[in-house]
């Protein structure tokens, strides 16, 4: 991930890391929706692991999550997403909650991971000191670990998180769920100068980004910005239920993509 980071940054950009769930609102419709989004300009791909508590996901992300959990998805599938997303030119991540990395096995989900070719895992509710397991099968597989930093981090949390991070560090915008948001928090700036200064090498910022507009912003001060709720919703009704039209969904899938990808390539400009 780092040397996919460097290089964009060496072109002058941030990069656009885009979140899908796998296995919603089917598994054919996901994957045919991540191979949209690497079409239209992601560069990173979170693969998101669908769970029955996601405490730290908004509505969309959650209407999502349930849908492919009520489908019957399971987590075995989630690396032939990997190889497909590989194979189409973008990069790897799986975004997951412990317990499903726990209940599944941790050197196991590891080594498929790698053999997938997959980059790493994001752990939105794994903290550093609570990683011990995970740390010794990265390192075993070079897999990236990337952690989640809030702007109520403690500057000694920022150092021991950018210490065991590896490929980037995710600093979230603001405190709470994801979701669109109408403007950006002036914090998340800050955080990333905190960030930085701490260690890291790579900070990459999300939740609330879902315009061009925020994309840009974001992407001034940040090595990547990412975005899933608006993403996700171009396949969700006004009722939060998938929409009916899959291929109407995915064009405007693609039209977002590629929108917040223009805004991404004007932010350094």
């Amino acid at each position: 991930m780092a040397s996919t980071l460097q290089a964009l940054r060496q072109e002058g950009r941030p990069a656009f890391i885009g979140y899908f769930p796998y296995g919603f609102p089917d598994v054919p419709t996901s994957l045919e929706a991540m191979r949209v989004m690497v079409k239209s300009g992601v560069d990173i791909l979170e693969i998101g692991l669908p769970y029955s508590d996601p405490v730290m996901d908004g509505p969309v992300i959650q209407a999502a999550s349930k849908c492919a959990i009520d489908n019957g998805v399971k987590v075995e599938g989630v690396f032939d997403a990997v190889r497909q997303v590989q194979a189409d030119g973008a990069r790897a991540l799986v975004m997951s909650y412990w317990n499903l990395i726990m209940h599944h096995g941790v050197a196991d989900f590891a080594a498929r991971m790698a053999e997938a070719g997959g980059s790493g895992l994001v752990t939105p509710d794994l903290i550093v000191d609570e990683s011990g397991e995970w740390i010794e099968q990265s390192d075993r597989y070079g897999l990236d670990r990337v952690y989640l930093v809030s702007p109520d981090s403690t500057d000694a949390r920022l150092q021991i998180t950018s210490r065991a991070a590896r490929g980037f560090v995710y600093a979230t915008s603001r405190m709470g769920v994801t979701g669109e948001r109408t403007s950006m928090s002036n914090s998340a700036q800050n955080l990333v100068a905190r960030v930085r200064q701490a260690g890291a090498p790579y900070v990459c910022v999300g939740i609330g980004v879902s315009t061009a507009q925020q994309a840009s912003q974001v992407g001034a001060y940040a090595d990547g910005v990412i975005v899933g709720s608006a993403l996700v919703h171009c396949l969700l009704d006004d009722e939060g239920r998938p929409r009916k039209d899959r291929r109407k969904a995915l064009e405007s899938l693609a039209e977002v993509c590629s929108d917040l990808r223009w805004g991404i390539s004007q932010a350094r400009k």
